[in-house]
C-alpha cells in the first residue's frame, strides 16, 4: 500500500553542513496549495528585502537571526515562527548558522 504522507524524523538535519558565505535551499514538498522549502544560512548571510505573492510561514529551526517583517525588526531563534500576508516586505540576516523552514500557501 502506498502511503499518502511526507515525513522527516529530524527536519533540521536535512540541511547538512552550511559552507561559509553561503545560503542553501532544499525543496521538501510541493503538494496541492503548499510548498515547503528548507533553508540553511551561514553566519552573516542575508536575504535582502523582498515580497511574496502568497501567504507564507517562517519557522526558525536552529540558530539566531534578525528578521524584518514590514517595518518591524525581530530577533529570532530556534522556535520562532511568523505568518506573513501576501506582499509583506521581509528580510533575514543570520548571526549564527540558521536553519529555517518556509511554507508557501500557493494558488
Amino acid at each position: 500500500m502506498t502511503e499518502n504522507f511526507t515525513f522527516f524524523q529530524d527536519l533540521a538535519s536535512e540541511i547538512k553542513e552550511i559552507q561559509s558565505e553561503s545560503i542553501l535551499s532544499r525543496n521538501l514538498l510541493k503538494a496541492g496549495r503548499v510548498q515547503a522549502t528548507l533553508f540553511g544560512f551561514a553566519p552573516g548571510q542575508e536575504l535582502t528585502e523582498h515580497t511574496s505573492a502568497y501567504p507564507a510561514i517562517i519557522h526558525i529551526l536552529q540558530g539566531e537571526a534578525d528578521i524584518t517583517l514590514g517595518d518591524q525588526k525581530k530577533s529570532v531563534q530556534a522556535g520562532s515562527w511568523a505568518y506573513m500576508e501576501p506582499n509583506l516586505p521581509h528580510s533575514l540576516a543570520a548571526h549564527t548558522p540558521v536553519t529555517m523552514l518556509l511554507l508557501l500557501m500557493v494558488g
